[in-house]
């Protein structure tokens, strides 16, 4: 085999690595909500529009920010603007924590609501946020074992994409099925503001994952000594999994409770004869 085949096959391998968990978790989240069950065409539409339009656009938007904040930080020096400033520590962490949480969570978003004339249930606003979100995370996924492959191999790429999959995965599904609720909540039963409370509550998961994963590097910067910070990164990443492990249970839980009462949703949604019969 040619190198060129050789690193096609990884690109690919990477890619198909990175997919697997994405379509499980998309199957399982589908499979939650019973009655009525979203047919697979806009399910793939929603993975689709996460995985290439949210993406890209996320990725250029942030740029366009962080080129234009550094530009202007060092136009008008002062530590008030170092936060501006991409290059530094400060602009790193409001990258992480405000920028991108608001940007990719507004990309993601959309992708729910151009489904709206699909949302007919309160259940359906949840597993299309999902869809997107998984889209979402199997693409930045693939791209950073990309990164990977290029300083450590195959094997790199790979590890990068297991731990990933427990975590910004989850991360990215839960938080964009956090707004599918609410804007569900608001297109189908008129909740008044549901849709930009929800879109908040998103961006405040998204900015909370980040800093728990990014637990260690922050005491560095205080200057805490590097064993320590390395052990802080270590249960930073077990709690960020377990963070996001509920929030994904959350949701399946959210996506049962508006599904059709009768089915199996929460008791407080059932009448009172399934009530009934389910205590005897």
């Amino acid at each position: 085999m040619t190198d060129l085949t050789t690193e096609f096959l990884d690109f690919l391998a990477i890619f198909v690595i990175a997919l697997v968990p994405a379509v499980i978790y998309l199957v399982w989240i589908r499979g939650v909500e019973r009655y009525r069950t979203i047919a697979w065409g806009p399910i793939a539409t929603s993975f689709l529009y996460g995985a290439v339009i949210a993406t890209i656009v996320a990725a250029t938007i942030e740029g366009v920010l962080v080129a234009a904040g550094t530009s202007l930080s060092r136009a008008v020096p002062g530590p008030e603007f170092t936060f501006l400033n991409g290059n530094s520590t400060a602009g790193e962490f409001f990258l992480i924590l405000v920028i991108a949480p608001f940007v990719e969570e507004g990309l993601k978003a959309l992708g729910v609501v151009g489904q709206k004339k699909r949302i007919r249930l309160v259940a359906d606003g949840p597993v299309f946020g999902a869809s997107v979100g998984l889209g979402f995370g199997f693409f930045e996924d693939a791209l950073y074992a990309i990164v990977a492959f290029a300083v450590g191999g195959l094997p790199a790429a790979i590890g990068i994409i297991l731990v990933r999959s427990v975590s910004s995965v989850l991360l990215h599904a839960s938080s964009t099925a956090m707004f599918g609720y609410g804007y569900a909540l608001s297109h189908v039963r008129g909740v008044a503001g549901a849709s930009g409370r929800y879109y908040l509550v998103a961006v405040g998961m998204h900015a909370a994952y980040n800093a728990i994963v990014s637990l260690g590097v922050i005491l560095l910067v205080f200057g805490v000594p590097n064993t320590v910070g390395d052990l802080a990164s270590v249960v930073g990443l077990v709690a960020a999994v377990g963070f996001v492990t509920y929030a994904f249970q959350h949701i399946a839980r959210l996506i049962r409770e508006n599904d059709f009462p009768s089915l199996g949703g929460a008791p407080r949604y059932q009448p009172a004869s399934i009530r009934t019969r389910r205590k005897t």
